[in-house]
């Protein structure tokens, strides 16, 4: 179909896929799938019945072609063009391929016949038991021979009538049963336009074969020859284009090839992956499982351990109370019911009773708590080979025993970020060992409480948090440090965040020539602010380790305090010139 032509209704698709030619399909109909009748060569090479292409659904399609189609002069292109006329193409579908096919202004009966298809069910139906084919003359009985010269197939009784003529009396006859051994049995082609004139000729200008009549009438004065005389070089012309496609032919079966065996590669590789998704994943399952028995069995092993905990502290203070309870009894019946001799002769065993459980210490809390939890994103080391997330601990986190760190905890700078670290342990003093605990830190300048600065909390998944903030302005600030609600230990405290710091503008470094004593030998990097060689510090023993060349600080992380000129600290050093 051409580019500029659009289906507008179409009903008829291509016969399934499943559907098998095979040889069959040289001498049946992919419709009707009997012997062909009146075959029609379509143009994508696929013949049908006559009637079965009839039987059709057509549709239309819209052609749009130019006012002026013709552009064979060379100045065609600065012509004027003319506006697109629309035309109605009826057409269908090929019931094999499912091609679109135009049909011609005749319509089906308008296409090419396929005469070979034709040659090809005489052939069938004479090498086999003959059913269905009858004779040319009568039409009415059942083929018995051929006549070779008039290629005409013939009942015995028109066999015989055959012989009688003087004109066929020579004709060569043939038995059908002798026709086995042949491999084409042809009926003369007639003229569509001339029944009675056989198609011997060939107009090289139509390009079409006609009869004798054809070229005394339409085809007057256009170069024709016998169709035995050009047919070589028309069949050479096809064998060259077949010689072109060919290679195609071969080239598309190799592609298909190699994606059947890609297709095949594919297949394989995909139940190689497979196999080995499903072995890690049982292998996973089977370590999760395993470690979840193992948590289990913990848990277990923790409740038992809690219980008889509680259980033994519960028989001591059962026992205590027992003993309680009879000591009270026994002395109160004594004072109420004794005699003043009873009281005292028994005072001594009472006294010593009541005063030594008067003294037995004991707890009214019970000895452990239900602080269990687990930590799903805790790592657990590895099972089987895979590692495990998830850990059960019974430690609880008390903010009283929790330690700050940090060289930041009391002094920041402007704009600069502070950190600190929180240490949270439990109320043995031990570390958490994990994450997860509820950090809340909460920064407030003093001048400023509506105006909290934003603190970030980095839980370092091991019992330790990260905390950091960047104060805008200098100032008094209030730094809240809670778990669960609870101050921490150390917590609040104030900072107090100072203005930004000059920074050196020398060098940071341990300079030979001030650890030599002063000795020109000795050389210190680079000529330093100031335009001394050197840092600037040359006198004895000053200052012997790394320091800031331009001030002499020895801490890195510190303000500049040398300010330039002759009335600074700095001129008040000694200055050695290498």
């Amino acid at each position: 179909m051409s580019e500029k032509r659009k289906p507008l209704l179409g009903f008829v698709g291509k016969l399934p896929s499943g559907t098998a030619l095979g040889n069959s399909g040289k001498t049946h109909c992919p419709l009707c799938m009997g012997l062909f009748k009146a075959p029609r060569l379509l143009p994508c090479l696929h013949t049908v019945c006559t009637t079965c292409l009839e039987q059709l659904e057509p549709f239309s399609v819209v052609d749009i072609r130019g006012g002026d189609s013709d552009t064979s002069s060379e100045g065609s292109i600065f012509q004027e063009l003319k506006p697109p006329s629309l035309q109605l193409q009826i057409g269908i579908l090929c019931p094999v391929c499912g091609a679109q096919v135009d049909l011609p202004m005749g319509g089906v009966k308008a296409l090419t016949i396929d005469h070979l298809a034709m040659n090809d069910v005489m052939l069938e139906s004479l090498q086999g038991e003959g059913q269905g084919l009858v004779c040319d003359l009568c039409s009415n009985r059942e083929v018995e021979k051929r006549c070779q010269t008039c290629k005409a197939n013939l009942c015995h009784f028109c066999c015989q009538a055959h012989r009688r003529q003087k004109k066929t009396t020579y004709h060569t006859m043939v038995d059908r049963k002798d026709l086995k051994g042949c491999s084409r049995i042809g009926k003369p082609v007639l003229c569509p336009a001339h029944p009675a004139e056989d198609l011997r000729l060939f107009c090289e200008l139509c390009d079409q074969p006609v009869c004798q009549d054809c070229v005394v009438g339409e085809h007057r004065e256009h170069p024709c020859d016998f169709t035995s005389s050009v047919t070589h070089k028309h069949g050479d012309s096809v064998r060259e284009l077949l010689r072109g496609t060919q290679p195609h032919v071969e080239a598309l079966e190799g592609a298909l090839a190699q994606i059947k065996g890609m297709n095949s590669a594919l297949q394989a590789q995909v139940g190689a992956v497979a196999a080995d998704v499903r072995t890690f994943s049982e292998g996973y399952i089977k370590a999760i499982e395993e470690h979840r028995d193992k948590l289990l069995k913990q848990l277990e092993d923790i409740r038992v351990q809690k219980e008889n905990s509680l259980q033994l502290q519960k028989a001591q203070l059962e026992q205590l109370l027992a003993d309680m309870r009879t000591g009270v009894e026994f002395t109160e019946h004594l004072l109420t019911s004794g005699s003043d001799l009873e009281i005292l002769i028994t005072k001594g065993v009472v006294v010593e009773r009541l005063t030594k459980l008067n003294k037995v210490e004991y707890s009214i809390h019970p000895g452990v708590n239900d602080k269990i939890c687990f930590s799903p994103q805790q790592k657990a080391g590895r099972c089987r080979g895979y590692e495990v997330y998830g850990a059960i601990s019974t430690k609880e986190v008390d903010p009283a025993k929790c330690v700050l760190q940090g060289e930041d905890l009391h002094r920041a700078q402007e704009k600069q970020t502070a950190s600190f670290t929180l240490l949270c342990k439990d109320a043995a003093g031990e570390s958490m060992g994990r994450g997860g605990d509820g950090v809340q830190v909460t920064v407030i300048p003093k001048d400023k409480k509506d105006s909290p600065v934003r603190a970030l909390v980095h839980d370092n998944q091991d019992g330790t948090y990260h905390v950091s903030y960047t104060p805008k302005e200098p100032g008094v600030y209030t730094v809240l440090v809670c778990i669960k609600e609870q101050h921490v230990q150390g917590s609040p405290f104030t900072v107090t965040v100072r203005k930004r710091h000059r920074p050196h503008p020398g060098v940071f470094q341990g300079c030979a020539f001030c650890s030599s004593g002063g000795q020109k030998t000795a050389h210190c990097g680079g000529t330093m602010p100031g335009g001394y060689l050197g840092c600037g510090h040359g006198h004895k023993g000053h200052p012997g380790r790394p320091h800031w060349s331009c001030c002499g600080k020895f801490a890195e992380k510190s303000e500049c305090t040398w300010t330039g000129g002759q009335n600074a600290p700095r001129s008040l050093l000694r200055t050695v010139a290498l």
